[in-house]
């Protein structure tokens, strides 16, 4: 399936980049996120302490927790910045709305960044990694469903497959819902990513499809709205090796009449083989798409499964 034309957006923790932004005036490059996945989307950078006005460098800033609060302090003066920093983070977060993002990535460990597994200390000065960065916890309240991920998961094969798709999905799905769309156009749509959906959550493609079917019955505006949430819920699950085998035997149920003893012999061996941990998940997919295109299955040829990202982004090589 073709992958969106319109510029694709994400943002990103400006020190990603390579821009010198960080307290000590260094940065964080990151390779694959710049020189492989930058090729295929336009960053929006924001550097949270920067554009706040702390400069660079400056006092490098933990988070502590004070009663029920989390508060942001410089590390050394001990100066508190929490509330200008959140209502920092709460207007940053709503005018990147303007930019229609579809995705963002953060800077682990940051106490302005972080998405999870920050360190918070006590007053004692123990820590705990159980925090959350400021401004990632406003963009997340502000952007629920977006998809975000920090760098340091992305270096996880499972993780960077599953933040990629969610992103190109997320293209897709806000796509649909901007034209003027019909029941049918819906129907296409669900239809185009069962196979994807059902690789991460059978529960929650169910619980579509049952949305779906009673779709003439509900008001646009509900349906428009859960069907996002649920889609994005589903993606968000990550798609393993087991639930990758169901769907490559449902997809080879397809060719059941199809392919000879042999084809279909060496596509169950193949799929059998990636169960094991043999090959990567390219192989049978590689296999599948030669089936598709020699017997015109067009039912499969739809199927964004498939073709979720980019083929140069290479991310099925390693899953």
């Amino acid at each position: 399936m073709a992958h969106a034309a319109e510029t694709i957006r994400i943002g990103i923790s400006s020190c990603l980049l390579g821009q010198h932004v960080r307290f000590d005036g260094g940065h964080k490059r990151d390779a694959f996120l710049v020189d492989t996945f930058g090729t295929f989307v336009e960053w929006v950078p924001v550097c949270p302490e920067v554009e706040l006005g702390l400069g660079t460098p400056r006092e490098s800033l933990r988070l502590i927790r004070r009663g029920a609060d989390v508060r942001m302090v410089n590390t050394r003066s001990g100066r508190d910045i929490s509330d200008q920093m959140r209502a920092w983070a709460q207007a940053r977060a709503d005018s990147l709305a303007a930019d229609e993002l579809a995705g963002y990535v953060l800077k682990k460990d940051s106490p302005s960044c972080g998405m999870e597994r920050v360190k918070v200390y006590a007053e004692s000065g123990m820590a705990d990694k159980g925090g959350r960065g400021l401004f990632a916890e406003a963009l997340m309240a502000r952007f629920p469903r977006l998809p975000v991920e920090e760098e340091g998961r992305l270096s996880d094969p499972r993780l960077r497959d599953n933040f990629v798709e969610r992103v190109f999905a997320y293209v897709r799905l806000r796509a649909l819902f901007a034209a003027r769309w019909g029941v049918g156009d819906l129907v296409r749509f669900h239809t185009a990513h069962k196979m994807a959906l059902l690789a991460h959550s059978t529960d929650l493609y169910n619980e579509m499809g049952r949305l779906v079917a009673r779709a003439k019955s509900v008001d646009r505006a509900s349906l428009e709205r859960r069907y996002r949430e649920l889609f994005m819920d589903a993606l968000a699950k990550i798609a393993t090796a087991r639930k990758h085998t169901n769907v490559l035997l449902h997809v080879a149920g397809h060719f059941k009449n199809l392919l000879d003893d042999d084809d279909r012999g060496e596509l169950l061996s193949t799929i059998e083989d990636y169960r094991l941990g043999l090959i990567p998940l390219v192989v049978p997919i590689t296999l599948i798409k030669h089936h598709v295109r020699v017997h015109r299955v067009e039912y499969l040829a739809g199927q964004v499964y498939l073709d979720p990202h980019p083929k140069e982004l290479m991310l099925r090589n390693h899953v």
